[in-house]
């Protein structure tokens, strides 16, 4: 496809985003009316202005005028004012729901999308970006339609009063076409750079933000800043450059258009010399290629504006032409409340070229505790996100309960699966709403019930407002062991049948993991459990351990079987035990 004709289909995609509002924008249309006949009026009022008025001193016309201009006036200034809010408030409602698109979008792409690409730069897409089609959109729904009819109106006119000396002016409009869609290319080109460096600012400062303890703890203010710095600057590096080329388009009209009024001038006053047409006439036509000259001047800027706003929506489609997730198939089936069967049958899954899991096979009964073990790598957190259907396997399938996990709808698998992970994500919101997110419809009696399971209650009751406390972005005001116990909390209201533990211990003291232990056995009571574990103490008493290495299950026992082996598992052991025993 052609850049022009790619241009073309987004501008019809943008304004499809108005199509809803068309009621609006008719009403504006029509404002925008009143608007261009008031600019042909007084052009055309000039002429017996200045043969009536001036010249010939007509006084009952003197007394018509300071009515005539006010009423001209308040006739203009209501219909700009219903023509611009009515198609600002259009633009605003389109842009509000290609931003709601594109969230809503961005939240149902596929896992794979949020390993290519940072956070940074999707932000910056839904923000930044939809932020520059915001503010244009809506100058060039105003601007577009105004100065378009306006242009119409008084170019008629002016052919209409003597087409000859229009003709000359007019051939001026042609002429600035060429270096204005020059200009526009170039805009655009580094507005598109300019939005993209933003996306990397962004990105920047997302890290930043998020990683402040980290960058504390080495010292590295300084070196993040310089970091933010050289971002910002090749920011400012592509946005000089839109404003060069938006600075020129101006003073480029201005030059042009002199040319054709020079001519009009040159010719107009010939002809008044020659008794041909009055200087009325001549004044009248020459207020119409002026004022049409205007509306010209403010098309080519909203040109200027509107590549930037093609800049930054092929980005915003970007996102929204990203495939989603696998949709649920026609006859996918609901998945009611799982026995807890769970089966891998010989899968095989690569990210991209690099082999992760090859020939898995594992099966799990209802209850049964399984313990995956491995070097990092080996595939034990991709066994989650498989389970999850974060991806689909590339060979061989998975079932739940005999039922193929590619014909059970998402949110009946979910429903069945809860995941308590590593990173204890929490939202900047209450304890109770954190505890509730996967079930928002339960009551207090619930959350409180699934807290005390979780060893979490003493702790919340201290608090200021109890459950009722914001605990800050990711839970920042409470402790690893806290925040774990919450996400337990929260995985036992959900009450799912399938529990996937990952590295659910990981980063905690002695003291707050032996706690989280506990909440751990009151979560795993009846469900079969996957657990990754990094620590084999913590895994010792599952009823199956998998070994994996290089994607493959190499050992599969219990604690004590495969300690009998002396294999993998063993020397996984041993070694944990001696570092264990040297650091003491």
């Amino acid at each position: 496809m052609s850049k022009y004709k790619q241009q073309e289909n987004i501008y019809l995609r943008l304004i499809s985003y108005a199509a809803p509002y068309k009621w609006l924008i008719a009403l504006s249309m029509v404002a925008s009316l009143g608007v261009a006949a008031s600019d042909a009026l007084i052009a055309y009022l000039v002429k017996p202005f200045v043969d009536d008025l001036i010249i010939a001193g007509d006084v009952g016309l003197a007394q018509l005028v300071p009515f005539l201009v006010v009423g001209l006036a308040t006739f203009k200034g209501l219909s700009r004012y219903v023509q611009s809010y009515n198609i600002r408030t259009a633009g605003q409602l389109a842009i509000q729901d290609i931003r709601n698109e594109v969230f809503g979008h961005s939240l149902r792409l596929p896992m794979r999308f949020f390993t290519s690409n940072s956070s940074g730069s999707l932000m910056s897409r839904i923000l930044n970006d939809v932020n520059v089609m915001q503010s244009a959109l809506a100058d060039i729904l105003v601007t577009l339609l105004r100065e378009t009819l306006t242009l119409i109106a008084l170019t008629g006119y002016a052919f209409y009063a003597d087409w000859k000396m229009a003709l000359m002016a007019f051939v001026v409009i042609p002429a600035t076409i060429w270096p204005a869609a020059g200009l526009g290319r170039k805009i655009k080109k580094f507005s598109r750079r300019g939005q993209d460096a933003m996306g990397t600012l962004t990105g920047v400062l997302e890290q930043s933000i998020s990683g402040v303890k980290v960058i504390k703890a080495f010292a590295a203010e300084e070196r993040e800043e310089q970091k933010f710095i050289r971002e910002n600057s090749r920011f400012f590096t592509f946005i000089r450059k839109t404003f060069r080329y938006s600075a020129a388009s101006a003073p480029m009209m201005e030059i042009m258009t002199s040319f054709g009024v020079a001519a009009v001038l040159w010719y107009g006053l010939d002809r008044v010399a020659a008794d041909a047409i009055t200087k009325g006439e001549l004044f009248s036509i020459l207020a119409a290629i002026l004022l049409m000259y205007s509306p010209l001047k403010r098309l080519i800027k909203v040109n200027n504006t509107m590549q930037k706003a093609v800049g930054a929506a092929e980005r915003v489609f970007e996102i929204l032409d990203s495939p989603t997730e696998t949709a649920d198939v026609e006859d996918a089936v609901d998945l009611s409340r799982s026995l807890g069967h769970v089966s891998f049958e010989n899968v095989g899954f690569a990210y991209d070229d690099e082999l992760v899991l090859q020939n898995f096979s594992v099966q799990a009964s209802p209850g049964e505790v399984i313990a995956l073990v491995g070097s990092s790598g080996a595939g034990k957190s991709t066994f989650i996100g498989l389970l999850n259907r974060f991806y689909d396997p590339q060979q061989g399938k998975i079932l739940i309960d005999g039922h193929d996990l590619c014909t059970i709808t998402r949110k009946s698998l979910h429903a069945n699966l809860a995941l308590v992970d590593q990173e204890t994500f929490l939202f900047n919101d209450t304890i109770a709403n954190n505890i509730r997110y996967g079930q928002p419809d339960a009551d207090f009696s619930q959350v409180e019930a699934a807290a005390a399971q979780a060893y979490a209650d003493e702790f919340i009751r201290q608090l200021p407002e109890g459950y009722e406390t914001s605990i800050g972005d990711r839970g920042v005001r409470l402790s690893g062991g806290q925040r774990q116990r919450l996400c337990i909390a929260r995985a036992i209201l959900c009450n799912a049948p399938i529990l996937m533990l990952d590295e659910a211990t990981s980063a905690l003291d002695t003291e707050s993991e032996a706690m989280v232990q506990q909440a751990l056995g009151n979560l795993m009571k009846n469900r079969t459990t996957f657990v990754i574990a990094h620590r084999l103490s913590t895994i010792m008493h599952a009823d199956r351990i998998l070994v994996l290495a290089g994607g493959e299950i190499k050992e599969s026992g219990t604690h004590q079987q495969l300690m009998e082996k002396s294999g993998l598992y063993q020397r996984f052991y041993e070694t944990q035990f001696r570092d264990k025993t040297d650091g003491n």
